[in-house]
């Protein structure tokens, strides 16, 4: 399983690009831009060709999933500690059937101590960060807890073996595509890595 963040600004030729990374078979892409209002969602949303909206997973206006067919909402950390302990009020005015409910971990004893059953979590920083200066990697081990778990921070094709030996399910990217002079090659190469992966 590959996770594909969006950048947290616009790139040049972004939708373009990611129209492209869908056709050449991404499945998960969470769009993650925290500047952006509902309407500039809608207007990013808009641009994606829709038959790729069900590849889709929102991290702010959940409600997005009303108006549109997408893959499932994502909890940033302080979103889940807000709401997650009364999920059944949160869930109430969603259109969650058949969607996916992910969230973000920063330590392993969190994500342990979460009784919500999340389709899945993103861990990081596993390695050091490519997008984020000074983002230290921790190699996190996940081998011994039984949830789905993504690794996410400082992934790319050469790191991406060393992820799942750690115990990771999956593994998320952002600036090991968006960061890369050609975002589509790059994608293609950890599709590869990813596939060619015997544990």
């Amino acid at each position: 399983m590959i996770v594909l963040i969006s950048p947290e600004h616009d790139i040049p030729n972004e939708i373009e690009i990611l129209n492209q990374l869908f056709q050449h078979g991404l499945q998960y892409y969470h769009l993650r831009k925290p500047e952006k209002n509902y309407q500039q969602h809608c207007t990013y949303l808009n641009q994606i060709d829709a038959q790729y909206h069900n590849r889709v997973v929102v991290h702010y206006f959940h409600e997005l999933v009303n108006t549109y067919p997408l893959k499932g909402i994502h909890f940033q950390e302080q979103k889940r500690i807000d709401h997650i302990d009364n999920p059944g009020q949160y869930f109430k005015n969603l259109s969650m059937f058949g969607k996916t409910i992910s969230s973000s971990f920063h330590e392993i004893q969190d994500l342990i101590d979460c009784h919500f059953e999340f389709d899945y979590h993103l861990l990081s920083p596993v390695f050091s960060s490519i997008s984020k200066a000074g983002y230290q990697g921790r190699g996190f081990n996940v081998n011994h807890i039984d949830k789905f778990i993504v690794g996410m921070g400082g992934i790319n094709a050469n790191t991406i073996l060393e992820t799942f030996k750690l115990g990771f399910k999956g593994v998320g990217v952002l600036g090991g595509v968006w960061n890369a002079e050609n975002p589509v090659k790059s994608f293609i190469q950890l599709q590869t890595a990813h596939s060619n992966i015997k544990l």
